[in-house]
């Protein structure tokens, strides 16, 4: 690609790959073979370009994904001092039961880092993948949490009341998610044919539903609790012509990978430092469609 770079005010979010494994073989996760050989990982490589990132967008989204972050404190901890405080910060995680790290180690990090944390979203899917931690460690988090259900193929829908009122006494929102890789610019905004929307819609409360040119989010309620159905496109960028005649290349994710290499897509596209220095701002095209999204 060699358009110009646009993004939404405030930059691209930057998603980082923690350079070390998780023990979990989720059968959705695309990640998993990046983590085969752990050789030329570099934790210092990573921090120099959190480092490089917080210095052309210091108002960005920070995420922190993997592998499974809390599977080295130390390393994370390490990784998120090098974030200021201008950024919002999500970790996603599976919150697991570790040998290394006990339940109270990994709520300690939870209460050192509360005010640095935005977010932990926590990986809970109806059919269970990993060794999870029980349900009341997630609820002694000392940070905002969510959790994150993927809804993956032949999922037991009749389960889906059961699963939502495992959450009710902590009052965690849960966020259901399709299989991003089997998304497209056809589907993001298809209702009819969608099974997952219409099991929701069945089951729960509509509000609203809100989205942009990358992804969106239908939103229900049940019982007070706030629940959303999270679409996206596997990639991070669209070429598309502005209202200026100007092509450019529409950023909403950079990628800073294991060894500390910044890519501006998923596919190992890399990113055009100096490119994106001279980034053109636009405001955030996120807005709501229909209905009351106002949680």
């Amino acid at each position: 690609m060699s358009h110009p770079y646009k993004t939404r005010t405030g930059g691209a979010t930057v998603t980082v790959f923690v350079p070390y494994d998780c023990r979990n073989n989720c059968p959705f996760c695309v990640n998993k073979r990046e983590y085969a050989d752990c050789s030329g990982f570099s934790l210092p490589g990573i921090v120099q370009s959190i480092r490089t990132m917080d210095a052309i967008t210091p108002r960005c989204d920070v995420v922190f994904t993997g592998g499974e972050p809390l599977a080295d404190l130390a390393s994370l901890q390490t990784m998120l001092d090098a974030v200021p405080a201008t950024h919002k910060v999500y970790i996603n995680t599976t919150f697991p039961l570790q040998s290394h790290a006990d339940a109270d180690e990994m709520l300690a990090f939870t209460e050192r880092n509360r005010e640095k944390i935005t977010c932990m979203n926590i990986s809970r899917h109806l059919q269970r993948y990993v060794e999870e931690s029980p349900d009341e460690i997630i609820g002694r988090i000392a940070c905002p949490t969510r959790i994150n259900c993927v809804l993956y193929r032949h999922y037991p829908a009749q389960k889906l009341y059961e699963y939502v009122e495992r959450f009710l006494p902590y009052g965690i929102p849960v966020q259901f998610r399709y299989d991003y890789t089997e998304t497209t610019p056809e589907n993001l905004y298809e209702e009819e044919n969608d099974r997952i929307l219409q099991d929701l819609r069945r089951l729960f409360t509509y509000r609203g539903l809100d989205g942009c040119r990358m992804r969106n989010g239908f939103h229900f309620s049940y019982k007070g609790l706030h629940l959303t159905y999270h679409k996206t496109l596997p990639y991070s960028t669209i070429t598309e012509t502005g209202p200026d005649g100007v092509t450019y290349d529409v950023l909403y994710d950079i990628i800073i990978k294991q060894n500390g290499e910044i890519h501006s897509d998923w596919d190992g596209t890399p990113l055009d430092l100096e490119r994106y220095r001279r980034v053109t701002f636009e405001p955030y095209d996120l807005h709501v469609i229909d209905g009351t999204v106002a949680f």
